[in-house]
């Protein structure tokens, strides 16, 4: 089957929304496959325990916020840049990989995570 590639990019921003902002059950229910392969280190494998690790981050940061900066996706890969900003001011970049079946659901996931320094030597953003 041929990747929706316009599909599999709209449902991995939704996805990571949804978990961000507390909702990762529903997340999971409507955007994952049979399987979740997890790389982040601070995640368990599976889908109970990302569901797990996104109630405690909504719980312990409710005022965390999310910008999506950029979207790409060839194959079966979707990658999200985002910008995301949680108390205390402090701002993240990340990248974000999902690869999805050929049914159009999540079934792994990678990521990187820099936290945004307060000078540049370039001036340059990091999104």
């Amino acid at each position: 089957m041929t990747q929706n590639l316009k599909q599999n990019k709209t449902n991995a921003i939704a996805f990571y929304k949804m978990a961000y902002v507390g909702q990762p059950r529903k997340a999971i229910e409507l955007y994952v496959g049979d399987e979740y392969i997890q790389h982040n280190p601070l995640v368990g494998d599976g889908k109970e325990p990302f569901i797990t690790y996104f109630e405690r981050m909504s719980n312990e940061y409710p005022d965390k916020s999310i910008e999506f900066v950029r979207v790409i996706a060839e194959g079966d890969l979707v990658a999200l840049h985002t910008h995301q900003i949680w108390p205390d001011n402090e701002q993240y970049v990340t990248m974000d990989f999902f690869r999805f079946d050929d049914g159009g659901k999540i079934v792994e996931h990678w990521d990187a995570m820099q936290q945004i320094p307060k000078e540049s030597a370039n001036g340059n953003t990091m999104y």
